[in-house]
């Protein structure tokens, strides 16, 4: 048992079950009467959340989308809040950061299913890197804007984040990028029915 006394141990057990809570499922079975885990993509992400909900009420899926992404951003900006505050050291803040998406990712609430990761991983390198985070967010949002396909636009974003991280921060500070380039990988991961959609010409817009 003095394996879970670990404070190290505490909050990568927390950081995955609160990564875990699937808000956009909550939000939209809660507001909207409708479960997305059963339409669309069947991700409990923001992308679905809107997706699924506009079809009956336009005006709620924006509000709903929203706070979706602000909910699933903060779930993973939280708990690393908290461990820095404490003076957790940068590899166990990082090490809490994959735990966040991973949770998302895959849900110990929903039989390990979840969503693509995209707004906890947001959340996290907010925090962490939030210099290359910001030019992130950026070319996410020039090319939602341009493209608007949403899994695209992500994972351009998620790129940029990875390049800025390199070439304007020389990596994490921790002798290795690992941290971050398993969260890319994860997303990229789950993102590959989107991936293939995209060779096919079959992935849709969002409007």
């Amino acid at each position: 048992m003095d394996f879970f006394l670990n404070t190290n141990i505490q909050f990568y057990i927390l950081a995955y079950l609160v990564g875990s809570i699937p808000f956009g499922l909550i939000l939209a079975k809660k507001f909207a009467g409708v479960n997305v885990q059963e339409q669309g993509s069947k991700s409990i992400g923001a992308t679905n959340v809107l997706r699924v909900v506009k079809q009956t009420n336009p005006k709620l899926a924006k509000k709903l989308g929203i706070a979706t992404v602000l909910l699933d951003a903060l779930k993973g900006a939280v708990v690393i809040l908290i461990a820095m505050m404490m003076g957790f050291s940068i590899e166990t803040l990082w090490a809490i950061a994959v735990l966040s998406v991973l949770g998302h990712c895959y849900s110990v609430y929903l039989n390990f299913e979840g969503g693509k990761g995209v707004a906890t991983a947001l959340g996290v390198f907010l925090v962490l890197i939030p210099i290359p985070t910001l030019i992130g967010a950026a070319i996410w949002g020039f090319c939602a804007k341009v493209l608007k396909i949403s899994s695209i636009s992500s994972l351009l974003g998620l790129i940029g984040v990875v390049i800025a991280t390199i070439i304007l921060q020389n990596g994490l500070g921790i002798g290795s990028n690992a941290p971050m380039y398993i969260i890319t990988f994860i997303i990229f991961y789950k993102h590959i029915p989107n991936i293939v959609r995209l060779v096919k010409g079959e992935e849709g817009k969002v409007a």
